[in-house]
């Protein structure tokens, strides 16, 4: 059961609403209609799913040769992000109320002409397609009408699926570039100007506004991995989750809220939604969690961190991950890796934090299962199931990469085949016991299931998963990500559909399996239905979302910006981050994590690096865009606005305030890891060896744990003040060494600028030589720009030839080492070089004026000094957590695990 909470207001929201309710309203539109109109918007929604699914496989190619309808179903392909966009515009019409007034159970007649009207504006390209591409920019009076209408169509569904502040911002945006040329605008942030036509041409008809590339991103890979969440969590595996986690953890100190960290990081690797998370996995645990004894706001506060940092989880990663992607041009495989190391020590961090109020409040598990074994079989069994497990993926795994490397040319076939043959036989396996039932949160405690016993009943659900990762790790023949989740999507339809009459016959009931056989279809029917709802409000968000990055392309805002918060920083590149975050976290409050995600790293993420860059440090595009996800996940459990607290408290009966406060102070962790791998990349694994990799997460897990005892105040004992200080000095000792040689040993020696030529020489093939360049701004030439950056070296050559090779000419007079403007088609000519994450490029063009009086010179060139490893400092740090450990145990007065 779920208890009303007072929430803010917004579009089509009622003052008070139950958890579900506001899932609905916030994620999936509150209006469900009834009869004709419920069974049209089922079909819609169902035939978005489909045609998801067609254009995501090569079936759209196979039918245009076959039938000789290429326009037709090449059309399909070519005009997705159209065909994506007027979907949504029509499932918003339907299904979120536009008004608070507004019918629940039909659609009124203005939101039938708002629909026919999205159709028309995103068909009307499609229809002219050949005659706009003849005009080649040339607009008319119908272009503009179209343009009109599209934009304020949008707007419309922007305010009713995701509420006011998104719509204010793109306002914001829009307005400057209609306006932004006029006199009574300051001066140090007017531009030039574009007519109404040309910006509405550029918004809504050709492919960089509206439908640039964050929304291709939404119709070609996030709505696959959305329908693949969708139909995992319909088929039953959400609640496996929940009860495998429960029975491994369930009977530790604190074990319910224990059990809710793991299940909603489980639930996280197919889940991109906070807010779903936390009603998914919430209904269950958090009764528990107040059951053995914790307090309603920190019940509903361990379940509120736990599913906010799910869509820190990889593959998934809520549907920002695959907008990263293509914003850093970090392949997608990449960035699972990046990602990786932050979420795991994250989420154990959590799980010690959970671990140490159990403590400090005395909290028992729940009852275990009576042992039949002695705890030595006890271990030896759990062991030989967890190694068991492991080893039957990875087989099939590895056999899935020998297969497409053995025999290429028929590689879908047998994957087919390889998996059809491990699900059943994994489906005969769990027929042999009781299927999981959905488990009441408001009976009785009772005894735990044996963990082996629940493991068993749902393996074959992770098989989609084993899929979707091998199909995306780099493999013989490495499939596209969008690609790769229309193969789990299938495997998942599989398994909705087949799972129960295969089941029903392992049993020797085969009268069991046409009922079985319906509802698996059911289960994949709503599976289809829910993944379209979901990805309504994420449709809508980046089409609002291309309209900001439209803007910024056509304005040149950039710039303005990066001067603007250079001023507000007065240059320090702390001040910024910390102004960063402040600005994810108050865009957040009203904000999904997609848009917010989208809005502040297109202003702010190429500040952050230009910025680190005039300070000296060289910030890897990627970190910074990591950066800006992170604050804008921890919107979710920010008060007053934290919409995921306010759903947590409506299930748990807290206050939602304190529970969003609660939520956050268990999240500080998460609010600190942006901030260290700014600093330090390690931790990201960029550059970094296997071995460094695992030294990398060993310190960082016992750094974070370290963190965690600091901020509770509790270790082995209630910590005093100092013993919390240095704990934290260990934890920053462990996370960041290089900062206590750098205040020993210099990491570069600076070389005068004119010696860079003998440098370059000398440097092996495959290196980077770090320079520091100055010279007048191409913004404001009275100005003098200095920035850091990094050359790759090639192969062997003399300096000049090898600096030649990138794009660059230096001509040393006496001392100084003048820099020509770089060739605009070299890796240093575009502001495109942006994307070259790993080397941390910018395009010179756009920050230096070459053609000044005054002259680009190469200042300094940074040699990089001979020193001792940083890792050399874990030893007093150690040594220092000893003495910390040594002085509490003399106060311990129950046992630390």
């Amino acid at each position: 059961m779920t208890e009303n909470v007072e929430r803010p207001g917004g579009a089509g929201s009622a003052s008070t609403t139950t958890a579900d309710e506001m899932v609905a309203q916030v994620e999936t539109g509150a209006r469900n209609p009834t009869g004709w109109q419920a069974r049209l918007f089922l079909a819609i929604a169902f035939t978005w799913a489909l045609y998801q699914l067609f254009i995501a496989t090569a079936l759209p190619y196979t039918l245009a040769e076959f039938t000789g309808l290429d326009k037709f179903f090449l059309g399909m392909l070519q005009h997705a992000r159209r065909i994506h966009l007027a979907f949504a515009l029509v499932l918003a019409a339907m299904a979120y109320p536009l008004f608070r007034s507004s019918p629940r159970r039909t659609i009124p007649v203005y939101d039938w002409v708002l629909a026919l009207l999205g159709i028309a504006v995103c068909f009307y390209a499609i229809v002219n397609y050949d005659d706009i591409a003849n005009r080649a920019g040339s607009f008319n009076n119908v272009d503009i009408t179209v343009g009109s209408v599209g934009l304020t169509v949008l707007a419309i569904a922007v305010y009713r699926s995701l509420g006011l502040p998104l719509l204010i911002v793109a306002c914001v945006f829009v307005g400057y570039v209609f306006f932004g040329a006029g006199e009574w605008v300051p001066e140090t942030i007017r531009w030039k100007g574009a007519s109404i036509g040309k910006s509405l041409w550029h918004y809504w008809i050709q492919d960089e506004g509206v439908f640039g590339k964050p929304l291709d991103v939404s119709a070609t890979m996030i709505f696959l991995f959305v329908l693949f969440g969708a139909i995992l969590e319909k088929a039953g595996a959400g609640n496996y989750f929940i009860q495998l986690a429960f029975s491994l953890l369930g009977h530790l100190r604190g074990g319910p809220a224990k059990a809710a960290v793991v299940a909603s990081a489980l639930s996280g690797i197919y889940s991109g939604s906070s807010i779903a998370n936390v009603v998914t996995t919430g209904t269950f645990t958090i009764p528990l969690m107040k059951k053995t004894g914790l307090s309603p706001e920190k019940a509903g506060a361990v379940e509120v961190a736990s599913s906010t940092n799910g869509q820190l989880t990889p593959p998934v990663m809520g549907a920002a991950a695959f907008l990263m992607a293509e914003f850093t041009g970090v392949p997608y495989t990449d960035l699972l890796k990046h990602a990786l190391v932050p979420a795991l020590i994250s989420y154990i961090a959590l799980v010690y934090i959970v671990h140490l109020e159990a403590l400090k409040l005395g909290l028992k598990g729940l009852e275990k299962p009576p042992a039949t074994f002695t705890v030595a079989v006890r271990l030896l069994r759990t062991l030989t199931g967890i190694l068991l497990t492991i080893a039957l993926f990875a087989a099939v795994y590895f056999i899935l990469d020998w297969i497409a490397a053995a025999v290429p040319g028929i590689t879908l076939t047998s994957v087919i085949i390889v998996c059809a043959v491990a699900y059943v036989i994994l489906l005969a396996i769990a027929a042999r016991h009781p299927d999981l039932e959905v488990d009441d949160p408001d009976a009785e405690l009772k005894v735990l299931s044996r963990a082996g016993d629940v493991a068993i009943t749902g393996l074959y659900y992770v098989l989609p998963i084993v899929i979707l990762i091998w199909a995306i790790l780099p493999t013989p023949e490495k499939l596209s990500p969008a690609l790769a989740a229309s193969w789990a999507c299938f495997a998942m339809i599989g398994i909705a559909l087949t799972q129960h009459p295969l089941k029903a016959l392992f049993r020797g009931r085969a009268g069991a399996v046409p009922s079985g056989f319906s509802q698996g279809i059911m289960e994949c029917f709503e599976g289809m239905i829910a993944g379209a709802r979901a990805m309504i409000s994420i449709a809508v968000a980046t089409a609002a979302a291309g309209v900001i990055v439209g803007s910024l392309s056509l304005s040149g805002a950039h710039n303005v910006i990066l001067e603007f918060v250079e001023v507000i920083s007065a240059g320090n590149l702390m001040l910024l981050l910390v102004l960063v975050a402040v600005m994810s976290l108050v865009l957040g409050m009203g904000l999904p994590t997609t848009a917010n995600y989208i809005v502040v790293s297109a202003l702010m993420a190429p500040v952050i690096v230009t910025l680190g860059a005039k300070s000296g440090l060289i910030i890897p595009l990627v970190a910074a865009h990591l950066f800006v996800f992170y604050f804008g996940i921890l919107a979710d459990d920010t008060p007053p606005v934290g919409l995921a607290a306010f759903a947590a408290a409506a299930i748990s009966g807290g206050d939602p305030i304190k529970t969003g406060v609660q939520g956050f102070m268990y999240d500080i962790r998460t609010a600190l890891l942006p901030f260290l791998f700014i600093f330090n990349t390690d931790l990201l694994l960029i550059d970094v060896s296997f071995g460094g990799a695992v030294l990398v997460f060993i310190t960082a897990v016992l750094a974070m744990m370290l963190f965690a005892a600091a901020t509770q105040g509790y270790f082995f004992a209630k910590s005093y003040i100092w013993e919390s200080a240095l704990l934290l000095l260990v934890a920053f000792t462990l996370f960041r060494p290089g900062f206590w040689l750098d205040q020993i040993s210099p990491e570069f020696d600076k070389r005068p600028g004119s010696e860079i030529h003998k440098v370059a020489e000398k440097l092996p093939p495959g290196t980077d030589l770090r320079v520091v360049v100055s010279g007048p701004s191409s913004r404001n030439p009275d100005k003098t720009n200095r920035t850091n950056f990094i050359i790759p070296i090639g192969k062997a050559g003399t300096g000049s030839d090898r600096l030649t090779a990138v794009g660059l000419e230096v001509t040393v007079e006496g001392d100084a080492a003048k820099l020509e403007e770089p060739n605009p088609f070299s890796l240093f000519g575009t502001s495109e070089a942006i994307k070259t994450y790993k080397k941390k490029l910018t395009g010179l063009s756009k920050q230096f004026d070459f053609l000044g009086d005054k002259p680009v010179v190469v200042s300094s060139v940074l040699v990089p000094n001979e020193r001792l490893p940083k890792e050399i400092f874990f030893i007093p740090g150690l040594l220092l957590l000893g003495l910390v450990i040594l002085l509490q145990r003399g106060r311990q007065t129950q046992p630390a695990f």
